[in-house]
């Protein structure tokens, strides 16, 4: 067996102890490894001695740090997001928001303003902005850290002369109306148990959301109606066992809300728009 193959054989064992996707994060860290894709990886691994940098990822790994925490990158939609401490991960179940978004604006113009309320690494916002180059955006979190990464995305990915940024309290004193407001808010109870590395590495202000999960959906409720204009979309990530309570919140002067589920058939956003 090859040196590479016997190498992400390895891992993959270590891994399987503390995380439920021992494969993926072995490719992923060999990839980085190496310096290349991971399809590259997959399709023509290389023949050579395994890095030595990729055992000390592996060890960060199994000690429960994100994977996105030790390459500084996580795709998303169609896009590649710096990330690193003191930012929330983008995860694939946000990717309903974007999904969501694409169906309610088919066979229009598309958004031309949107909104990214806790925009964390500029994750749902400049996944938008790539799908409609027409559209700007504004976002809004209330870590300078957080921001710092979204606006290195958003140069990065050429969005900067589309974007503004700017820190503050979700949409606290902002005036202006959106067609698409996208949020990805805290929404985990206080003392939940949560898998390995998560509390230890990520931000408590972007994961715990008061004693029920629902403090940042309170005070977004109340704000949302002001903000989005006729014919637009505001997308919501929740918790599955959270659907009737926020959607209860949400859905109020005029609002009509639906709840729509993620690829593994879960309850995943409330969708706001005018009746």
């Amino acid at each position: 067996m090859k040196p590479i193959a016997r190498a992400l054989d390895d891992a993959t064992r270590q891994l399987s102890e503390t995380s439920d996707t021992a494969r993926l994060d072995a490719e992923l860290l060999m990839a980085e490894a190496l310096h290349i894709d991971r399809d590259r990886l997959l399709l023509s691994p290389p023949d050579r001695q395994v890095p030595e940098r990729f055992r000390e990822m592996v060890k960060r790994r199994s000690e429960g740090e994100p994977v996105a925490y030790i390459t500084g990158r996580r795709a998303f939609w169609n896009i590649e997001l710096h990330v690193g401490p003191g930012v929330l991960v983008p995860r694939p179940d946000s990717e309903v928001l974007i999904a969501s978004a694409i169906e309610h604006f088919e066979g229009t113009g598309g958004p031309r303003r949107i909104l990214d309320l806790g925009t964390g690494p500029g994750t749902l916002l400049l996944a938008s902005l790539d799908i409609w180059p027409d559209a700007t955006g504004f976002g809004v979190d209330v870590s300078r850290q957080a921001l710092s990464y979204a606006s290195a995305n958003a140069r990065r990915l050429g969005f900067e002369p589309r974007v503004k940024l700017t820190q503050g309290n979700w949409a606290s004193g902002l005036l202006e109306k959106f067609d698409l407001i996208l949020c990805n808010p805290p929404y985990i109870a206080e003392g939940t148990e949560l898998g390995p590395g998560v509390r230890e590495y990520e931000p408590d202000e972007a994961l715990f959301a008061g004693t029920e999960g629902l403090d940042a959906y309170r005070e977004l409720a109340p704000q949302l109606p002001r903000l989005l204009n006729r014919g637009g979309l505001a997308a919501i990530e929740i918790a599955p066992e959270q659907q009737q309570a926020v959607t209860e919140l949400l859905a109020r002067d005029g609002l009509h809300a639906k709840v729509v589920d993620d690829l593994a058939g879960r309850a995943r956003a409330v969708l706001l728009s005018w009746a």
